[in-house]
């Protein structure tokens, strides 16, 4: 088997990312257009590598295991980051209106 880096490895760890993130392995698999059994076979291998990558930026993979209060958490993580994004782009919108004065909001 060879050791290919580049495109295809990122797209890999992407979705070994969603489905730790989510918990539901069928689901991104469905998602995705992966067959369950590859799906899991990225997460056995790259499932180390994804889980560093998501400690050190402060997210931990959703289990059947998590508290109640672990996932209270990560909601209230996940609606101030939408928030944010809201408010991101009213400011951006604002800043084309006063530059396009014909924009038109959709």
């Amino acid at each position: 088997m060879s050791n290919r880096k580049g495109p295809i490895e990122d797209v890999k760890k992407q979705y070994v990312r969603m489905a730790l993130e989510s918990g539901n392995m069928a689901f991104v698999a469905r998602k995705t257009g992966v067959s369950s059994s590859t799906l899991k076979g990225w997460v056995r291998q790259y499932r180390d590598e994804i889980e560093a990558a998501m400690e050190k930026e402060g997210v931990s993979p959703l289990s059947e295991s998590s508290s109640k209060e672990d996932l209270q958490k990560k909601y209230d993580h996940a609606m101030k980051l939408l928030g944010e994004k809201e408010l991101e782009v009213a400011m951006l919108r604002e800043m084309v209106k006063k530059n396009l004065p014909t924009f038109r909001n959709k």
